[in-house]
């Protein structure tokens, strides 16, 4: 029984491991990813840096934001946080 215990005693520290560790960080990334394609044009993201910004175009790996009138700047999607809720630029 003492073979058959640590066994199981094993799987559950597994299972507990696999719940607490790795699921969430799987879910975290498919977040991100949803949020990376979810990006078009006219709108407002943040980046990981904390620039608050406007998606003008998007392309293959980079976005182009406008973060104050007449600059533009070129960051990789990935460098993306998060879509913030306002669709509309602020005039």
């Amino acid at each position: 029984m003492g073979q058959y215990g640590t066994i199981i005693y094993l799987v559950v520290l597994v299972g507990i491991f696999y719940f607490l560790i790795i699921r969430p960080q799987q879910q975290r990334q498919k977040q991100a990813q949803a949020t990376i394609n979810s990006l078009e044009p006219n709108v407002n993201v943040t980046t990981y840096a904390g620039i608050l910004g406007t998606v003008v175009k998007v392309k293959d790996t980079t976005v182009i934001l406008k973060i104050a009138e007449n600059v533009k700047i070129e960051v990789l999607k990935s460098a993306i946080a998060q879509v913030n809720e306002s669709k509309s630029e602020k005039s």
